[in-house]
Order: structure tokens, then C-alpha cells, then sequence
């Protein structure tokens, strides 16, 4: 048997004999509804991650982003997501046809706190939905719907190690491959990666909205 199956923990008795139990404040901060706070949070974030999984377990993580506020509070237990154009794979909207629960991270640049809220997610085309998220004149093909569940403002604790919002940490992008090299090589083309490069950032461009 390899080290990774004699070591692995499969249990809930297991997994907290490692670890102490949260403090009171850890599992009471967890609200039903969106507050001031939470509503104020949402109004500011330019930047969400979208966590679902389809029926047979396959999870998948999403980026979404706009301007401040993108995501629209309709109710204290109800939230807005517009689909603005992106690669038309349609992971996240497929997942949500087949199971409803869905997670969301709230991100606002130089706040090292995030708000999570988890709930079950449906797309709609509602005209006076769609209405709500014309930007430059376009609108957005549907929206996500989300009923929500659960909400809390999670802790700076993994913002902090990461010293995300910190310019001293900030990466060269040099040092890694353009997207049009990753891709090339992704998809065995013989395309110059300067093409390439020049149509991702005319997509990009072009077609943020």
C-alpha cells in the first residue's frame, strides 16, 4: 500500500482529532441572510470566484468580473449574477441545471477579508432581469439567480500569507509564458504565438461586454 493511502484521513472522527474545534465566533458569524454588511461588501466588489458541481461530483471554480457592484442584492435572501461574454463553455450555468448548490467568494481589491456566500443558483432570461445589467448598451444573455443560504465574511488569515494586495509580491509576468504560448502548446498549433497573443487580446478587447 502507498504512503498516500496509509496516511490518508477518510473520516470525520479523524480529520478533527488533527485539529481543535472552531471557536464559538467561527461558527456563529455564519448569517442566512445578506445584511448591511454583506450588501455593502457586495456593492463593492469588482470580483467574484463561482464554485458549482454537476450531478456526478465534478466541481468546478469560476471567475466572474465587472464593475464594482456587478453582482446585484434584490432581496436579503436573493442575489443577481449577469453572464457577460467569455469562452461560451458554459461550465458553471451546465453544472447549475443538473445541482443548484453553488458557492461564491466576494473579492475587493485591498481588502484582505472576503465575503462567502453559498446558496442554490438558476439561470433565467427574465427581460426586466436581463434590463438590469445593460453596460455600454449590451446585455448580458442570462443571469444567474441566487437564493441564498448561507453567508459569512471569511478571514484575512490566507489573504495575508499571500500578500495579494502587496506590490512587493507581485510576479513579473515576464517571467512566465504569454497566453499565446500556453495555448500553442496546449493545442499542438504551429501558429506564430504572436498571432495568437494578438487575438486573445483582441478578444479581450473587444469583447468584454
Amino acid at each position: 500500500m502507498s504512503d498516500d493511502l496509509i496516511y490518508a484521513i477518510d473520516t470525520e472522527e479523524a480529520l478533527r482529532k488533527l485539529y481543535q474545534q472552531p471557536s464559538r465566533g467561527a461558527v456563529a458569524k455564519e448569517i442566512r441572510t445578506i445584511d448591511a454588511h454583506c450588501r455593502n461588501f457586495i456593492g463593492l466588489a469588482p470580483f467574484i470566484c463561482i464554485g458549482t458541481m454537476n450531478a456526478n461530483g465534478t466541481a468546478d471554480i469560476s471567475p466572474r468580473g465587472g464593475e464594482p457592484g456587478f453582482v446585484h442584492v434584490l432581496s436579503s435572501t436573493r442575489l443577481a449574477i449577469p453572464d457577460r461574454p467569455g469562452n461560451n463553455r458554459l461550465d458553471s450555468m451546465l453544472n447549475i441545471i443538473s445541482n443548484p448548490a453553488t458557492a461564491l467568494l466576494f473579492f475587493v481589491p485591498g481588502f484582505e477579508d472576503m465575503l462567502r456566500v453559498n446558496g442554490l443558483a438558476r439561470i433565467t432570461t427574465d427581460p426586466a432581469l436581463i434590463a438590469r445589467f445593460s453596460f455600454n448598451g449590451r446585455l448580458p444573455a442570462s443571469v444567474m439567480l441566487i437564493e441564498v443560504k448561507e453567508a459569512q465574511l471569511h478571514c484575512a488569515k490566507a489573504v495575508k500569507r499571500a500578500g495579494l494586495w502587496d506590490p512587493v509580491t507581485f510576479v513579473d509576468r515576464g517571467s512566465f509564458p504569454t497566453a499565446g504560448q500556453v495555448l500553442r502548446d496546449h493545442l499542438g498549433l504551429e501558429t506564430p504565438v504572436a498571432a495568437i497573443d494578438a487575438f486573445v487580446e483582441k478578444d479581450a478587447r473587444e469583447r468584454l461586454y
